[in-house]
């Protein structure tokens, strides 16, 4: 074989190696611009950065991983990344997202969701919708227009410091969720769990039902300048201080 042909051998395989198992993308979305990530073979993690851009990446694992397709919609106004369902039954796959966007900017992060996996998000801020199907939510410094769901899966969020436009609400079916709060916390609260303990360290009454094992905590802190709310069906719920 001549050198020529096995320099472009050489080539094409590791083109294809790179191929099958790497996405990376960078985008410019507009403030209030509209994000999807939707992956149901693993992680979604997102970080915000200082940086004027957003870097997608994903990682393809296993011996089934090119079988797998990241399919790309995003328009102008929007970036929509998910995956394709494969048209076999994959054994042996699996898709990590790794997020990066401007910590500074707002943004509409309309669907962070993933089956399986787990879903971690830091430092954003902008209206947040993040959900788990067999995997946890973990949240940390966010702030905005929050919304956290998992089944099957725990919520653990840091709200960091007081926040007078965040409004937020967590809810889990068997799981639990632990949220840690600042002591200054100025919200209106909300707490319920149809079965699970619930503790909290700031003045707020729990109530336990007379029959059965629900119980709720509801309560004005401060000004009551935002709002938290916590629901959890089959599980522990703990609003501590930070």
């Amino acid at each position: 074989m001549s050198r020529i042909c096995m320099t472009a051998l050489a080539f094409l395989f590791s083109f294809q190696l790179v191929q099958g198992k790497d996405f990376q993308k960078s985008y410019t979305l507009a403030p209030g611009g509209q994000i999807f990530i939707d992956n149901f073979l693993g992680d979604v993690t997102i970080r915000g950065f200082k940086g004027d851009s957003i870097e997608i990446s994903a990682n393809k694992k296993g011996e089934d991983r090119d079988k797998i397709e990241i399919l790309d919609s995003s328009l102008p106004y929007r970036i929509d990344i998910r995956l394709r369902p494969p048209l076999v039954p994959v054994k042996d796959a699996r898709v990590d997202f790794e997020v990066r966007v401007p910590e500074s900017v707002e943004y509409n992060f309309a669907r962070i969701s993933s089956f399986g996996g787990n879903v971690d998000i830091s430092s954003v801020v902008g209206q947040l919708n993040a959900e788990s199907v067999r995997g946890n939510v973990a949240l940390k410094d966010v702030r905005g227009l929050v919304n956290a769901s998992s089944f099957s899966g725990n919520i653990r969020v840091d709200i960091g410091k007081a926040q007078e436009r965040s409004n937020m609400r967590f809810s889990s079916i068997s799981g639990n969720i632990d949220v840690s709060a600042p002591a200054n916390l100025d919200a209106v609260v909300d707490i319920s769990c149809s079965s699970g303990l619930l503790r909290t360290d700031f003045p707020l009454e729990v109530q336990e039902w007379r029959y059965g094992p629900a119980r709720s905590a509801r309560g004005r802190l401060g000004g009551g300048m935002q709002t938290l709310r916590i629901r959890s069906v089959s599980g522990r719920v703990n609003l501590t201080k930070n």
